[in-house]
């Protein structure tokens, strides 16, 4: 090749090779934290994401939010946001909707079976409520009450909260449940959205977003409903 056509191949080339943009994240960080807006998940290029069914975007009051069909809607992520973590915070915006099965999961991360978190909700003709699952270990602790019931329909906060022994949740600020739990630290698994990762109990609603805070908040540091 002569220093002519080397000259033209770098000039063409190279620009070319730098349009190719890197492989990304799943996750957003923000001051230490994971963040993730649902819609953004599904319009991302990111690796390590995939989806069951068709989740639909859909308009909400806070921009574009991720609408779940209860039958078969679903996220997967290659990522376990809670890797190693001593203390947490969960927290969801999202909006249940009427008509979908008794028992819904929304949030399930970690193993399949084995040591995970799961964040569930209970669908009555009357309502929803909040259902907290841990395994760790030998342990395993649900915090749920039937008669805290919340309108379908309406958009909600959820937080759950791990640290120093003790689990909480919270719903729209306020404080639900409480119980003692001997936790050690999840290492592997990945993360399912809408659904079990098992494909089961599929959730009907909107979710605009998912963020893990790698401490224990209170409530006025929660994000806004």
């Amino acid at each position: 090749m002569n220093l002519l056509k080397l000259v033209f191949t770098i000039l063409v080339f190279v620009p070319i090779l730098s349009l190719s943009p890197p492989s990304q994240k799943i996750a957003t960080a923000s001051d230490g934290n994971i963040v993730w807006i649902l819609n953004d998940l599904a319009s991302s290029s990111a690796t390590g994401i995939t989806f069951a069914g068709k989740p639909k975007t859909v308009t909400c009051k806070y921009g574009k939010a991720l609408q779940f069909n209860g039958i078969s809607d679903g996220i997967f992520l290659d990522q376990m946001p809670l890797e190693g973590l001593e203390k947490f915070t969960i927290e969801i915006i999202m909006c249940p909707r009427n008509g979908g099965n008794p028992e819904q999961r929304y949030f399930h991360s970690g193993e399949v079976k084995g040591n995970r978190v799961l964040l569930e909700l209970r669908s009555t003709p009357a309502g929803w409520y909040l259902d907290a699952f841990v395994k760790s270990g030998n342990e395993q602790k649900t915090l749920i009450e039937p008669s805290l019931l919340h309108p379908l329909d309406q958009w909600a906060h959820i937080a759950f909260v791990v640290e120093n022994g003790k689990q909480e949740t919270f719903v729209n600020g306020i404080k639900e449940l409480e119980s003692s739990i001997e936790f050690a630290p999840l290492h592997g698994g990945r993360t399912s959205i809408g659904v079990r990762q098992s494909e089961t109990s599929w959730f009907i609603g909107e979710i605009y977003e998912i963020r893990i805070t790698g401490e224990a908040l209170n409530p006025s540091q929660f994000l806004k409903l």
